[in-house]
Parts: C-alpha cells; structure tokens; sequence
C-alpha cells in the first residue's frame, strides 16, 4: 500500500502528468512565454519536482527565497544547491538561464562612441548589478573616444595592492589605446565614491598623464544609478 502510495506521489510531481492547459510548456507555446508566471517559466527550466512538489513549486521556492529574479541571478550554485530538489544539473540550467539573459540585455559595445556617463553606465549596470563582489572594468579608448576592447583588472575590494597603475596599463599600453575609462561596481547599491575609490582614481590619473594615456572618467554603478568622477569635478589632471 505503502509503495502504491509513493508511486503515485511521484507520478503527480512531474509536470507532464498535469492536465495539457495546466502545464506550463504547453501554454507558453499556445499563449507565448509573457503569459507564464515567473515560477512557471522556472517550472520549465526545472522541469521536474522531487518530495511531492512540482518544479513549478521548486520554482516559487527560489523565488521565496532570493526574492525574485534579480536574488536568483545573484545567487552562487551552492546557494541555489541549498534548496531541497535543487542538484548541482538543475543549479547549472538555472545559472545559464539567467547569463543568457543578462547578455541578452547587453548593448554591443566594441565599436561603439563613449562621450557621457550615462552610455557608459548604461551598458555596464546590467552586466555587473548582480556581481556579489567588485570589479573593476578598464575600457580601452581610441582617438575618436571609440571603444578598442573592455577587460576586467581585478575582482574583489578595491584597494592599491589590487588595482596597480602598472597592471592596469598594460593591456592599454599594448593596444595603443589613446584613452580609458574605468567601471567598477558597488554590490551594496550605493554609489557613493569611497575614499580608498577617491586616492585610486587620482593615482591612476596621474599613471594615465605620465604614460600619455587620459583616464576620461572612472564610473560607479550600483543599484539603479551611478556615480561619475567627470561629471562630480573629481578628474584631476597634472596636463
């Protein structure tokens, strides 16, 4: 009796065995994907449930527990891990899912023409909003202000032993970049420079004036603004 019972828990857990216009992947592909609920568009990354609960209440889970999508797309695998149902498989699917639509946010960069803070804080905050910990981007400039390249020089708290003048150059250096500009993020949200940020910004400044490569700005992004070091007269050039 036991065993029957338990069989057909299990039957009612995957989402399959629900009536056709109750499963999520039949009416996203009849209605389309905005008429499902966030819990059930997990439900079909999840795609099956485990302890009685279908993957459309693993997905309300998640939800419940990071507090929406922006939680989830911060969490670490070992975090999502933590959820009864939640394998090191179905923690992938959901981490992949949320990069693929982080991308799909991105503006295309390369190429593109950097005059005001505002382009530049627009392409970075949905890159690096749900970023747990620092990081500090350089983007390499030619002489019309258009982007070479982008890369990351260190990820962690921002301090001189991380971000050196020498390694934060070098790539720039090497590509004959006419300019930079320099990103990083503040995971708590706000945007407000701190003073370890203020002495950074002015020693890379100078590094920039000796090598002959101007530092155009240094942008903080946080959670739904920026802080420009241009824009707040704190760019303080020796030439």
């Amino acid at each position: 009796m036991h065993g029957e019972q338990r069989l057909a828990d299990e039957k009612r857990i995957h989402l399959k065995n629900w009536p056709e216009d109750e499963r999520p992947r039949e009416r996203l592909l009849k209605q389309g994907a905005d008429k499902l609920s966030d819990a059930q568009l997990l439900g079909i990354i999840l795609r099956t449930g485990e302890g009685g609960r279908t993957a459309v209440d693993l997905g309300r889970e998640l939800l419940e527990r990071f507090r929406g999508l922006t939680g989830i797309a911060g969490a670490g695998i070992h975090e999502l891990r933590g959820i009864k149902g939640i394998g090191p498989a179905k923690a992938a699917e959901i981490k992949a899912a949320m990069e693929l639509g982080r991308r799909h946010q991105r503006p295309t960069l390369a190429g593109a023409s950097l005059c005001a803070s505002q382009d530049v804080a627009q392409y970075f905050q949905p890159r690096l909003r749900d970023i747990k910990k620092e990081e500090f981007r350089c983007v390499l400039l030619d002489t019309k202000n258009r982007v070479i390249r982008e890369e990351t020089v260190s990820t962690g708290s921002l301090t001189a032993s991380l971000v050196h003048p020498r390694e934060t150059f070098k790539t720039a250096v090497r590509e004959s970049a006419a300019a930079v500009i320099f990103v990083h993020n503040h995971p708590s949200g706000d945007i407000k420079p701190s003073q370890e940020d203020i002495l950074l910004t002015r020693r890379l400044v100078q590094a920039g004036d000796v090598l002959g490569i101007k530092v155009l700005d240094h942008v903080i992004v946080g959670d739904g603004g920026h802080f420009s070091f241009r824009d707040n007269g704190l760019m303080r050039h020796t030439s």
